[in-house]
């Protein structure tokens, strides 16, 4: 097993950098905005110089944000120079870390892997904590008591492995525990889920195909479930063509997705929508510049993934949605599905498209997107899915 190469020193340093972006240069625009407005007002239809009292203003502003400014980006650059040598612990260290390390990955996953890459995750299996290698001897290392089932669980945005755990200690179970007492052999990912949709099909089915290959004993079976936008690259993966003459997807028999936007999230969407909104008027343009840092990751949930990306043909497919009331015809459950995906396009219902003809669908009354991580009902519907 490896560990990633990210530190607490470079997440600190990024946090200068994005302190300098977001922050202060937000903040001075939005205040110079506020300034051309005010004195723009008190000189109407003429351009007048500018009195003495608003060029001081804005010679204090200006050194003020320029050297915050400043400080923040040698800051940065000195922290950057640290972590070359290895200094503060790896990011992967703690809980916490990866909390933040899997967040901003998928908030700006795309562009840490172009200008931060230590900080960008690999996709990669988990186990205890770290990658696994994907070797005979690593896998076997990480899974001694494999069997001939696996099945294959990739989180959404900005989570990690670990949020599979939700509500382990009211539940008393997860998903890859029921499953594993069935003779499964629970496999746990993580990716950067702030990369394009398509990018992380690739590179799930290069790790499948690796995983397959050098599993312990020979693959039997796999299952793959999916929450949010992990459904939608392991849709993506499945399509990615292979020279092999049995390939991975060959194995598949099952596919499970949950609370997965297959035909778009209304909310990605709105961000969107806000972003122009607020780029209308000086005074909120630097916020609307904000939203624009958003990932592909976050972009690519506001379509989905269309026809162009078919189901397998050979294997059963079960969509699960949520609803935050009881009944999915409640007008609120309606609106907002699990707070984050609406039902029809959790079943890849709508639009006058049947993206899965003849898949079965849960819904889940009461349940918010991240309630569906580990869900009695669902775990119940899992062991009678996969047997």
């Amino acid at each position: 097993m490896v560990t990633t190469r990210a530190g607490v020193v470079h997440a600190l340093s990024l946090l200068a950098e994005v302190a300098d972006e977001l922050v202060v240069r937000t903040v001075r625009d939005t205040h110079v905005a506020v300034l051309d407005r005010v004195h723009g007002a008190r000189r109407p239809g003429r351009a007048a110089a500018r009195g003495v009292g608003e060029r001081v203003h804005r010679g204090v502003a200006g050194g003020v944000y320029g050297g915050l400014g400043r400080s923040l980006r040698g800051a940065s650059w000195a922290l950057d120079r640290l972590a070359e040598s290895h200094a503060g612990p790896p990011l992967d260290a703690d809980p916490r870390g990866r909390f933040l390390s899997s967040a901003v990955n998928g908030l700006i996953g795309d562009r840490l892997l172009r200008e931060r890459p230590q900080l960008a995750i690999p996709m990669a299996v988990r186990a205890d904590d770290r990658d696994v290698v994907l070797d005979r001897a690593g896998l076997a290392a990480a899974f001694p008591g494999a069997t001939g089932r696996v099945v294959v669980f990739l989180h959404g945005l900005c989570e990690n492995e670990t949020h599979w755990r939700r509500h382990r200690d009211r539940h008393g179970t997860t998903y890859a525990d029921t499953l594993a007492a069935d003779g499964w052999t629970p496999v746990l990912l993580r990716a950067n889920t702030g990369l394009p949709l398509r990018e992380n099909g690739v590179a799930l089915a290069a790790l499948l195909h690796d995983l397959v290959q050098a599993w312990p004993l020979p693959v039997e079976r796999v299952a793959l479930v999916g929450h949010s936008l992990g459904g939608l690259v392991m849709r993506a993966a499945a399509a990615v063509t292979t020279p092999d003459d049995r390939p991975w997807t060959s194995l598949v028999t099952d596919v499970v997705t949950l609370g997965t936007p297959h035909l778009g999230a209304p909310l990605a969407g709105q961000v969107g929508t806000g972003s122009s909104l607020l780029g209308r008027l000086p005074e909120s343009a630097a916020l609307g510049r904000i939203l624009d840092q958003r990932s592909a990751g976050v972009l690519d949930l506001v379509a989905g993934l269309a026809e162009d990306v078919p189901p397998l043909p050979h294997a059963r497919y079960r969509l699960v949605a949520g609803t935050v009331t009881g009944s999915p015809r409640h007008p609120v459950g309606a609106w907002l599905g699990d707070g984050l995906v609406r039902p029809p396009s959790a079943y890849g219902r709508g639009r006058g498209v049947d993206l899965f003809p003849g898949a079965e669908v849960l819904h889940v009354p009461g349940a918010g997107h991240f309630d569906l991580l580990n869900h009695p009902r669902v775990g119940e519907a899992l062991r009678a899915w996969l047997r």
